[in-house]
């Protein structure tokens, strides 16, 4: 590097140009980096689904669950399999070794599912899906009417279904767009047994005659000269009373009309039996529910979502509104400012403890300089990397601050050594202290990139999350080492006073003595003393070293530190076969002696919202209110929770995950009971 060290001084344009360049590359990178709470990482689970309505739980286990696990058992690279097998669906969950490639895995199970031809004719493909945590949804809201009134449900499915779920697929990044607890039209025709019986006609021939008069087909096309129309029979019913007329069987010379089987002669014009539902604080709602595709900015697609719902209010019909009750980019956002806060004044400490030391501004520019160049300069490496800016890779930057200032300083102060204890010119001082440490700055990076590195190939979970954590660090101090060679000596050379054996102090200098002689005291007694006593100092190092297992068991340990995020969930699972009302009326209750709690805003029920819409699954979602605003953090609000819902189960004991019914908090792993 002293080649470098050498044109740069020499050349200070090309300098100049190449750290510009970097930082200009660097800034237009952070533009497109993706902003998330987590890194993006895929874990190598892969769930089948299949959906087989109205068969019992034990009907879905002989018929599809025991066969697809036969099927995928022989792929390789598989961890665990287990299943689920509740009413109507088959869940079954393939965990493969961390080391297997979670695309290649999805595309084998693709393979063996696809040639299973004795699953049951009456149910749905089975699909195949990776499971991705970036996928998830970003945020909720609801529709509400003028009323509350069940005869509004119709009008607000519609709205939601045709009006807002389509714009919102539009929307760049937007993978899937879910309504929930909407009910939509339905025709029915209710059949009287008796008269069927009297008729000698199955409901099922009601069924199909209904199917094959009420519809559309071609019929073929008109040739009228060199003009050439094509036709169609348009035989749909226009109205609920048409359908009425629909003839099922002819007996005798008389047609035996739908209207002629069912009770009372009426067709129903209602809606269908909901198979989700939602609560927002007891009240019933329709909840649309946007999630984000697997790798887009969380915050980006929420801003684009909103700005969505805010063109659709206006064109909505008076009396309906859009209302947001879910918004999961407010942790986002918050989380990534604070890093943001924390990295701007850690900079600017960190130039300021250098000011104090150096007692001149020049020195200072030139060494603090180095920080935002190296910060700049390492998104051009995170974009690269396909990395996002997220609670890792910002808190490695945060990190980084008080580390790639060192290489700058080092050859600052030994520059400024050549200058004041040599006498020699800036100039010939910054080419000549650049050689003599360039050796020890270079083995300096090395070794701090060789501690950081390795944290970028741990195996495992964690070593998935932690790796952008450790090549963030390594980009950074790479950087740094190359801000050292280049700028660091170009500017040192033309921006420092040549030494003046007659020049008296400023204010600044002589408060930055004042300040560092003391501590140069007290660090040259101590390392006196220690030299001195060579062997206590290796023995009160080997006894610490013993010490480490102690301490570090004390200190406790955890996958993310205790962060008061202002929500939490609730999860409940009762048992298996009960309906959708049963579990609304378990989940409510929760819901609302949680509500009763100090410092809890709102809740959010929701059931059957997940992609089977199992009816004894229900999630509760607590919203508190401002930390500043309750006296309770939110891990107490949740112990609270706790006591609450055991206190409606007097039997409650702890269960497995998997047992049901089960109950239990989010980031917590035990479970209980609910009767």
């Amino acid at each position: 590097m002293q080649w470098l060290s050498a044109i740069s001084i020499r050349r200070p344009v090309f300098a100049s140009v190449l750290i510009l360049a970097l930082v200009v590359v660097g800034a237009v990178s952070y533009t497109r980096l993706g902003v998330d709470k987590f890194p993006e990482v895929d874990f190598p689970i892969i769930v089948v689904t299949t959906i087989y309505p109205g068969a019992s739980p034990t009907a879905v286990e002989a018929d599809v669950t025991d066969k697809i696990e036969a099927a995928v058992n022989t792929v390789s690279g598989i961890d665990t399999l287990s299943s689920i097998s509740t009413e109507g669906a088959s869940l079954v969950v393939v965990q493969f070794q961390l080391e297997k490639d979670v695309d290649v895995a999805a595309q084998e199970l693709r393979d063996k599912v696809s040639t299973l031809r004795d699953l049951p004719s009456s149910g749905e493909p089975a699909t195949v899906q990776k499971l991705d945590p970036g996928a998830a949804p970003v945020i909720n809201f609801a529709v509400r009417g003028p009323s509350d009134r069940p005869s509004d449900i119709r009008e607000l499915t519609r709205i939601a279904e045709t009006i807002v779920k389509r714009r919102l697929e539009s929307i760049a990044g937007v993978g899937q767009v879910q309504v929930i607890g909407g009910q939509k039209r339905q025709i029915r025709a209710v059949v009287d047994p008796a008269r069927l019986r009297a008729y000698g006609i199955s409901a099922l021939e009601v069924q199909r005659a209904i199917g094959i008069s009420n519809a559309s087909i071609p019929g073929g096309r008109l040739e009228l000269g060199a003009k050439i129309s094509s036709m169609r029979i348009d035989g749909r019913a226009t109205s609920p009373a048409a359908l009425g007329d629909i003839v099922v069987r002819q007996v005798g010379n008389t047609p035996v009309r739908v209207s002629d089987l069912i009770v009372d002669g009426k067709i129903e014009d209602t809606v269908d039996d909901p198979t989700s539902l939602a609560l927002r604080d007891g009240q019933p709602t329709i909840l649309v529910s946007v999630t984000k595709q697997s790798g887009a900015n969380t915050i980006e697609v929420v801003d684009t979502a909103k700005a969505t719902l805010a063109s659709i209010a206006g064109s909505l019909p008076a009396g309906y509104s859009l209302d947001i009750v879910r918004d999961n980019s407010e942790l986002v956002r918050t989380s990534t400012s604070q890093v943001l806060e924390h990295l701007v004044v850690g900079s600017l400490l960190a130039a300021l403890v250098v000011l104090m030391f150096l007692g001149d501004v020049r020195s200072t520019i030139i060494s603090a300089i180095a920080i935002p160049v190296s910060i700049i300069g390492s998104f051009l490496l995170m974009a690269w990397a396909g990395y996002t800016l997220n609670m890792i890779t910002l808190l490695a930057l945060a990190l980084a601050v008080g580390i790639v200032i060192d290489d700058a300083i080092v050859v600052l102060e030994n520059i400024h050594r050549f200058i004041e204890e040599k006498g020699m010119k800036p100039f010939p001082a910054a080419m000549a202290a650049t050689k003599e440490i360039g050796l020890a700055v270079m083995a300096t990076t090395l070794s701090l990139m060789a501690v950081f590195l390795p944290v970028a190939f741990m195996s495992g979970i964690v070593g998935r999350f932690l790796s952008s954590f450790g090549l963030t660090m390594a980009f950074a101090i790479l950087v740094s080492m190359l801000v050292s060679f280049t700028l660091t000596p170009m500017m040192a050379a033309r921006m420092l006073k040549p030494h003046d054996a007659g020049r008296t102090p400023n204010a600044l200098q002589r408060f930055s003595e004042a300040f560092y002689r003391p501590i140069e005291r007290v660090y040259l007694a101590m390392l006196r003393w220690s030299m001195t006593h060579r062997w206590v100092i290796v023995l009160v190092s080997v006894g610490l070293m013993f010490t480490v297992p102690t301490l570090a068991g004390k200190a406790g340990a955890g996958f993310l530190p205790q962060n008061d995020e202002a929500h939490f969930e609730i999860y409940i699972k009762t048992k298996e076969g009960s309906g959708l009302d049963a579990t609304t009326l378990v989940a409510e209750r929760i819901a609302r002696r949680t509500r009763a709690l100090p410092g809890v805003a709102h809740t959010l029920v929701t059931v059957g919202a997940n992609t089977q819409e199992q009816p004894n699954v229900a999630n509760v979602y607590v919203r508190l209110v401002d930390p500043n605003q309750r006296t309770l953090s939110q891990d107490a609000i949740m112990e609270l929770a706790r006591k609450r819902v055991l206190g409606m189960c007097p039997r409650a004991r702890p269960l497995p995950l998997s047992s049901s019914p089960t109950f239990r908090l989010a980031r917590k792993t035990r479970s209980w009971p609910m009767s």
